[in-house]
């Protein structure tokens, strides 16, 4: 794997001490690669839900009113099993 070097501030240093030190982590760099993973997966579904969020401008209104939709909803739902 690449070695990179990185410098941190007191606190931030004393907390990734903390966090291997109350052994939730083996290393700095787990710790590190952890919060990494963690944005990337963040990212993801905030690009997700952006894209959907797109798509839904872009589909127009509606022309259903609201309780026709919800029960298109249940209706959906009661069909795969998650109702």
């Amino acid at each position: 794997m690449p070695r990179q070097s990185i410098t941190f501030t007191p606190p931030n240093d004393e907390w990734l001490k903390t966090q291997v030190d109350n052994e939730e982590y083996a290393s700095k760099s787990e710790v590190i690669n952890d919060l990494i993973r963690k944005a990337r997966q963040q990212q993801s579904e905030v690009e997700a839900l952006r894209a959907a969020l797109i798509a839904g401008e872009q589909s127009g209104m509606s022309d259903r009113t609201p309780a026709e939709i919800r029960q298109a909803v249940i209706e959906r739902m009661q069909s795969n099993g998650t109702l």
